[in-house]
């Protein structure tokens, strides 16, 4: 009696370990399934590499005329989309005082009603139930008026005339959704770190699949939550719209996910004797990590600091809007 008792148990001690492992296996395999994964469009399957897209070179915008530069530095209307939560309000109150007064228009979109700074609500703290909402609305309200949109945490400065500069020669009626790339699997995404940019055509394409949560859904993962940069980037791939990589002519970074000061830092430790060259890209269009005090130090040396008798020949000057209150 002992033994058969004794060996029941020991076949339902089996049993349990085998459906562990078997469940274990399938939970393991679907991981594996999930991280590589394509993503559909209709019924066909896209492969797509990021490409490098670069700045256009100084002596090539010269070759224009200087009436038709003077009618592309017009056109250029960057609409700029910072999402914010109460927690920011330092960083928010030092984004608003310096780069977003470059922007043609920037607006502020919160998790929730803040008295001290003007806002749009958007009801929710889910970070990427926020950037749909505020592409919506930005879409909704604005898509006459810009034609490049561009989205950034409070804790990223931003040159805008160094982007519009790099989109110069764009088209924004062409499917662009461009920055700092981040590959992670089969997924090419840009990183919310180093700020994200959508042509007017990107964001037609995005509003259009807004309305299918099957395509796009409001929530994450069915079994863990991704970040609200990957969930855009799967979202826009399935409308055909793939994340690319943004450079300067040399092949360097412009979207930087740090902050200055980490970027001389690393280039000091790994190439003391060009730090300059090692550090950053001349035209650089946003860094990231940055605290208040840093945004307006970024805003003296970029905006305010001048060298008297250094002449500089810029090929294109972008006029600040009507309105603006800007450096």
């Amino acid at each position: 009696m002992h033994l058969k008792n004794h060996s029941g148990k020991m076949l339902s001690e089996s049993s349990s370990f085998l459906k562990g492992m078997m469940l274990g296996s399938i939970f393991c395999a679907l991981i594996t399934m999930l991280g590589h994964i394509k993503i559909g469009y209709g019924n066909k399957m896209y492969h797509h590499e990021h490409h490098h897209i670069q700045a256009p070179k100084k002596e090539d915008i010269l070759k224009i005329s200087e009436k038709e530069r003077m009618e592309l530095s017009k056109s250029f209307r960057v609409y700029c989309i910072i999402l914010v939560k109460p927690k920011d309000v330092s960083l928010w109150a030092a984004v608003k005082e310096t780069w977003t007064k470059h922007c043609d228009k920037a607006e502020f979109f919160s998790s929730e009603k803040v008295k001290v700074f003007e806002s749009v609500n958007m009801e929710t703290n889910d970070m990427w139930l926020m950037m749909r909402k505020a592409y919506k609305y930005a879409f909704d309200k604005y898509r006459d008026h810009y034609n490049w949109f561009f989205l950034a945490r409070p804790s990223t400065f931003a040159i805008i005339e160094n982007l519009k500069y790099f989109l110069l020669k764009k088209d924004p009626s062409h499917p662009f959704y461009l920055g700092h790339t981040v590959k992670s699997g089969e997924l090419d995404y840009v990183t919310l770190e180093g700020g994200i940019v959508l042509s007017i055509e990107s964001m037609k394409k995005l509003n259009r699949l807004l309305k299918f949560p099957e395509k796009c859904p409001e929530q994450g993962g069915m079994i863990w939550k991704i970040s609200e940069d990957k969930q855009l980037a799967v979202c826009l791939k399935y409308a055909g719209v793939f994340a690319e990589n943004a450079e300067d002519s040399e092949g360097k970074d412009i979207f930087n996910t740090k902050s200055v000061g980490l970027f001389i830092k690393e280039a000091m430790a790994n190439q003391p004797n060009q730090v300059v060259e090692g550090c950053c890209s001349d035209m650089a269009v946003t860094f990231n990590g940055l605290t208040p005090n840093q945004m307006h130090v970024m805003m003296y040396g970029v905006y305010r600091l001048r060298a008297f008798g250094h002449i500089f020949n810029d090929a294109l000057v972008f006029l600040p809007p009507n309105v603006s209150d800007n450096d």
